[in-house]
This record gives C-alpha cells, sequence and structure tokens, in this order.
C-alpha cells in the first residue's frame, strides 16, 4: 500500500542530517543506514549510502533514475547461489532420455 500523498515521501531525519552533513564537507563518504524504506529525493543525487541488506552494508551511488525509488530497492536481501552439478547434469540428461524415449 502507497503512502498518501498529503504526508510527502518518507525520509528518515538521521538520514537527512547526514546528507546535509555530506553535502556540506564537500567529502565523497558512504552514509550507512538500515532505513531500507527510505525514498530517495533529487538532493541525493551523486551519494554514496550503504544500505543495509541484513548481512551487510551495500553500496548504493544514487543518480538521477533512482528518484522516488527506495533505498531498500537497489540492496538485495537474497543471493541466488549456482544450482548443483548433480541439477546440471539431470537437466542434460532429460532431453535425451525424452528422444530416446520416441
Amino acid at each position: 500500500m502507497s503512502r498518501s500523498t498529503w504526508k510527502g515521501p518518507f525520509v528518515h531525519p538521521s538520514i537527512l542530517k547526514k546528507v546535509d552533513k555530506a553535502r556540506a564537507g564537500g567529502k565523497n563518504v558512504i552514509i550507512q543506514t538500515y532505513s531500507r524504506a527510505t525514498v530517495i529525493l533529487p538532493h541525493f543525487v551523486g551519494l554514496t549510502f550503504g544500505v543495509h541488506n541484513g548481512h551487510k552494508f551495500i553500496p548504493v551511488i544514487v543518480n538521477d533514475q533512482m528518484i522516488g525509488h527506495r533505498l531498500g530497492e537497489f540492496a538485495p536481501t537474497r543471493t541466488f547461489s549456482a544450482h548443483t552439478a548433480a541439477d546440471k547434469k539431470a537437466e542434460a540428461a532429460a532431453p535425451a532420455a525424452k528422444a530416446a524415449g520416441k
């Protein structure tokens, strides 16, 4: 469910403070956050956020195409580990078995 438009986008207050500090300092520091629900605003463009995915902080460099999206969308929480060799062997044998059965 989306947030009411009259409330405005959700941005964690501590992130706003850190963004203002990073802009004033002029250094390219990684702003670490656990707030995956924070909406990306136009003055976040060019900054790097370390978004926590439950295990570690994933660096997210904000560009203008990301405005309006949430920080959590760019730090996936699940990693895909490849299928096992046994699965690949069974998959390769399936078409051969079909051809033999015809």
